[in-house]
This record gives structure tokens, C-alpha cells and sequence, in this order.
């Protein structure tokens, strides 16, 4: 069977759905680490990988790649996505008025959040994309999550595991070197991607189990001139005919500083949504990093000369859930 092609002008416009399913029949990894797998492509990080990867710090800078969460994020409640709402449960006010009913002039402060586990840096997790009624490695979807969350594949899995190589393209910074910006809807291909690890150099070529940053410099962008439609709205990101290079390069992991990876619009005239994310997460088994803040990173990345790190992006374990918010970290 001939590959799927890599360029967006080859694309049938007219037709997502036989362009979804030619590249999820030809990139699927169903069954490859066996009928009871949970980890997808993160099965690719073993041990000698964070081995290598901890090699990697020489300085012991230490760069958050985390947005804020609070009420000045950037959802609009699309599908109930709400910013985090923070509660003070016990105040300084409490413990000065003496009504906590503690002895020996003792105080405390505490506090609730409620929020999506989505609505801000985060990963998608294996059971967060279906594809026809089918979750990660050929299982039904009503057998994987319920209204008691994730039976099988939930992100509590992945908790000891997302520590590896990170690798930061800069793709914004080297298609567009006077802003740093790509513009909304335009469609990263392969051929980007390998320009931009050319122009970086060597500590940015790509490896199997690494988790790939890939910066647009959208968020800068919306930091600037505010959140607009940064959840939900037109963007730059992944064209679909990056599929076989996620697959071919066998990382382990992918994020983005966008709300939803993919290019937006998408790249149909028929209607479409996510393609990309319905070819990669319930077919590849890729775990998708989303609104990750790669700026400063990108900067130190600059700055040094070098676009490798150790990353820890270890998500919540919240049992049965289909993603997670996540304070990721790059080590330099």
C-alpha cells in the first residue's frame, strides 16, 4: 500500500473522511506492545532514555513550560471548558478574627479549585479521542470510558512515566524570524519541521522517545493582544500530513503552545474537526501535549545554542481521567 502523502497539496480537500482513514490504516499501532497495552507511544521512553536524558543538564537552569491557572485564562466554555475558579476555604482574615476554633494563637489559610482538567497546559490522554466508536489499540469506546471515567487507559497510567529527552522546534522563531510568529491557519508540514532541526542544528534532531515541543509563538501573540480566539479558534499547527512523521520518528510525546495542536481552520472544505487527533491518539497512540508556554524556553534554547533538555511532564493521577493539567519542566 503506497503512503499517504506528505504534502498538504496533495490533500483531497473535498473528502476528510478517506484522508483520516488512508493515514489511520497506514499508521496504526494497534497491538504492537500487545493486547493490554495502556501507554501508547510512551512505551518508547525506557529506562537508558532518561538515562541519556538527565545526561543532558549542565547548567541546572530549570524553565517552567506551564500557562497560569486562574480566571484570566483564555476559555470561553466551549463543551463546559471553563477557566479554574479558585476558593479560599480559611483566610488570613479568619485567623486574625480568632474564629477557626484552633488553640495557642494558631492559624491557617486553605483553599479549593474547580476546573476542567483541560483548560489550561495539559495532556490529552489515550482515551480522549475516538475513532468510529474505537479507542487506543482496537478496543470499543463504551468499554473504555464510562461515566465512572477511563476504565483502561486512564492518565493515572502514565504518572511515573512522561521523563525523557525533550526537543524544542522553534518553528515560529525559524519560518518567521522577524516575529517569531506563525500566522493563525497556517499548516506546519514535514518539510517545516525538518528545516527548522536543520537550521537548529544537531541538539534538535529527533529521536525515538522523545517528547517534541513544537513552538508557533501563537501564545505570545495572544499574551499581547489578548486571548481573542485562542481556545477554539483559527490557529497555526500540525498539518494531517504530518502523521507519518509522528509515526516514522516513534517519539514518545508531542506538545504544542497552541489550544489544540492541529492547524485551524482545518485543512478540508467539507466540514471537519481534529483530524489530526483522530488519526494519531486512538490509532498511533500518542499522547498530545496542548497550551504548553514554550517562550522562555524558547529564548534560553537560543541563548545556548542547544535545543535539548530533560523534560518532566508527569500529569496528575487522577484515577479514570482522559487528561490531566500538568506543570511540565525543562532542565537545562
Amino acid at each position: 500500500m503506497t503512503s499517504p502523502s506528505e504534502n498538504p497539496a496533495d490533500l483531497d480537500r473535498s473528502d476528510p473522511e478517506g484522508e483520516i482513514g488512508a493515514r489511520a490504516e497506514a499508521f496504526r499501532n494497534w497491538g504492537r506492545w500487545g493486547d493490554d497495552d495502556v501507554l501508547g507511544t510512551l512505551n518508547f521512553i525506557d529506562a537508558a532514555k532518561r538515562v541519556d536524558a538527565a545526561s543532558l543538564v549542565r547548567d541546572g537552569r530549570v524553565v517552567s513550560l506551564s500557562q497560569s491557572f486562574d480566571t484570566n485564562g483564555p476559555q470561553k466554555g466551549w463543551r463546559r471548558r471553563t477557566n479554574p475558579v479558585h476558593t479560599m476555604t480559611d483566610t488570613g482574615v479568619d485567623a486574625e478574627r480568632g474564629n477557626q476554633g484552633f488553640p495557642h494563637g494558631i492559624g491557617g489559610a486553605d483553599d479549593v479549585i474547580s476546573m476542567p482538567l483541560q483548560c489550561s497546559t495539559q495532556w490529552d490522554g489515550l482515551g480522549h479521542i475516538f475513532d468510529h466508536g474505537m479507542a487506543w489499540n482496537g478496543r470499543r469506546a463504551g468499554d473504555v470510558v464510562t461515566s465512572e471515567g477511563d476504565l483502561v487507559t486512564g492518565i493515572e497510567h502514565a504518572a511515573s512515566v512522561i521523563v525523557s529527552r525533550g526537543v524544542l522546534l522553534d518553528v515560529g522563531r525559524h519560518l518567521q524570524p522577524e516575529t517569531g510568529e506563525l500566522e493563525d491557519g497556517y499548516a506546519i508540514t514535514v518539510a517545516d519541521l525538518e528545516a527548522t532541526i536543520a537550521a537548529q542544528g544537531p541538539t534538535s534532531a529527533v529521536r525515538r522517545g522523545d517528547i517534541v515541543l513544537v513552538r508557533t509563538g501563537q501564545l505570545a501573540r495572544a499574551r499581547r493582544n489578548g486571548w481573542g480566539d485562542y481556545a477554539g479558534g483559527p490557529a497555526p499547527g500540525l498539518s494531517l500530513t504530518t502523521a507519518a512523521w509522528l509515526h516514522r520518528t516513534e517519539i514518545a510525546a508531542i506538545a504544542t503552545d497552541t489550544w489544540g495542536f492541529e492547524v485551524r481552520p482545518n485543512e478540508f472544505d467539507a466540514p471537519a474537526f481534529q483530524p489530526l487527533h483522530q488519526v494519531v491518539i486512538p490509532n498511533l497512540g500518542l499522547t498530545i501535549g496542548e497550551m504548553w508556554d514554550l517562550d522562555e524556553l524558547a529564548a534560553v534554547c537560543a541563548g545556548l545554542e542547544r535545543y535539548e533538555f530533560l523534560l518532566s511532564a508527569a500529569p496528575l493521577p487522577i484515577t479514570g481521567a482522559v487528561g490531566s493539567p500538568i506543570n511540565p519542566v525543562a532542565i537545562l
